[in-house]
Protein backbone atom coordinates (compact mmCIF):
# COMPACT_ATOMS: atom_id res chain seq x y z
CA UNK A 1 0.00 0.00 0.00
CA UNK A 2 1.48 3.55 -1.08
CA UNK A 3 0.07 6.94 -1.08
CA UNK A 4 1.98 9.98 -2.57
CA UNK A 5 1.12 13.32 -1.31
CA UNK A 6 2.71 16.94 -1.05
CA UNK A 7 3.33 18.80 2.50
CA UNK A 8 4.73 21.51 4.20
CA UNK A 9 7.42 20.64 6.77
CA UNK A 10 7.35 22.24 9.71
CA UNK A 11 9.56 22.05 13.10
CA UNK A 12 8.37 21.27 16.11
CA UNK A 13 10.75 23.51 18.43
CA UNK A 14 13.14 22.78 21.45
CA UNK A 15 17.00 22.60 22.09
CA UNK A 16 17.12 19.76 19.42
CA UNK A 17 13.89 20.64 17.35
CA UNK A 18 12.59 17.77 15.15
CA UNK A 19 11.33 18.21 11.64
CA UNK A 20 8.04 16.57 10.38
CA UNK A 21 5.67 16.77 7.63
CA UNK A 22 1.72 16.08 8.44
CA UNK A 23 0.04 13.11 6.40
CA UNK A 24 -3.20 14.43 4.60
CA UNK A 25 -6.53 13.43 6.45
CA UNK A 26 -7.87 11.30 3.69
CA UNK A 27 -4.28 8.81 3.70
CA UNK A 28 -4.12 9.18 7.89
CA UNK A 29 -7.47 7.56 8.32
CA UNK A 30 -7.08 4.96 6.07
CA UNK A 31 -4.09 3.73 7.36
CA UNK A 32 -5.60 3.70 10.51
CA UNK A 33 -8.13 1.52 9.53
CA UNK A 34 -5.83 -0.67 7.88
CA UNK A 35 -3.41 -0.84 10.48
CA UNK A 36 -5.71 -1.28 13.71
CA UNK A 37 -7.46 -3.96 11.75
CA UNK A 38 -4.40 -5.96 11.09
CA UNK A 39 -2.41 -5.35 14.17
CA UNK A 40 0.49 -3.87 12.72
CA UNK A 41 0.36 -1.00 15.00
CA UNK A 42 3.91 -0.61 16.89
CA UNK A 43 4.59 1.42 20.50
CA UNK A 44 2.61 4.63 20.92
CA UNK A 45 0.62 3.76 17.89
CA UNK A 46 3.59 4.35 14.99
CA UNK A 47 3.49 2.22 11.93
CA UNK A 48 6.60 1.17 9.71
CA UNK A 49 6.97 3.07 6.25
CA UNK A 50 9.18 3.35 3.96
CA UNK A 51 9.78 6.61 2.43
CA UNK A 52 10.98 8.76 -1.00
CA UNK A 53 11.45 12.05 -1.27
CA UNK A 54 13.43 12.91 -4.40
CA UNK A 55 16.16 10.47 -4.56
CA UNK A 56 16.00 9.27 -0.79
CA UNK A 57 14.41 6.41 0.64
CA UNK A 58 14.72 5.52 4.18
CA UNK A 59 12.68 3.42 6.75
CA UNK A 60 11.14 5.06 9.48
CA UNK A 61 7.51 5.01 11.09
CA UNK A 62 4.93 7.55 11.28
CA UNK A 63 3.71 8.26 14.33
CA UNK A 64 -0.66 9.56 15.45
CA UNK A 65 -0.66 13.21 16.23
CA UNK A 66 -3.71 13.88 18.40
CA UNK A 67 -3.21 17.83 17.98
CA UNK A 68 -3.17 17.57 13.73
CA UNK A 69 -5.20 14.39 13.88
CA UNK A 70 -3.53 12.63 11.61
CA UNK A 71 -0.18 11.13 11.40
CA UNK A 72 3.30 12.77 11.37
CA UNK A 73 6.20 11.99 9.42
CA UNK A 74 9.85 12.93 11.42
CA UNK A 75 12.13 14.19 8.21
CA UNK A 76 15.89 13.39 9.72
CA UNK A 77 18.65 16.12 8.82
CA UNK A 78 20.48 13.53 6.63
CA UNK A 79 17.05 13.47 4.73
CA UNK A 80 16.91 17.39 4.66
CA UNK A 81 20.05 18.22 4.03
CA UNK A 82 20.26 15.76 0.74
CA UNK A 83 16.95 17.06 -0.90
CA UNK A 84 17.48 20.64 0.61
CA UNK A 85 14.36 21.04 2.63
CA UNK A 86 13.96 23.90 4.89
CA UNK A 87 10.75 24.66 7.47
CA UNK A 88 7.86 25.63 5.47
CA UNK A 89 8.61 24.14 2.28
CA UNK A 90 6.75 21.98 0.47
CA UNK A 91 7.38 18.13 0.16
CA UNK A 92 7.14 15.69 -2.17
CA UNK A 93 6.52 12.55 -0.50
CA UNK A 94 5.85 8.66 -1.57
CA UNK A 95 5.26 6.51 1.08
CA UNK A 96 4.60 3.06 1.51
CA UNK A 97 3.18 0.84 4.37
CA UNK A 98 5.52 -2.15 4.94
CA UNK A 99 3.69 -4.52 7.61
CA UNK A 100 0.67 -4.71 5.67
CA UNK A 101 -0.30 -8.14 4.58
CA UNK A 102 -0.41 -8.84 0.54
CA UNK A 103 0.07 -5.29 0.70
Amino acid sequence: MSYRFQAELWVYPGENPWYFVTLPFDHADEIEELTRTTSTQRGFGSVRVRVTVGSTTWATSVFPDNKAKSYVLPMKKQVRTAERLTEGAPVDVLLELVDIPGA
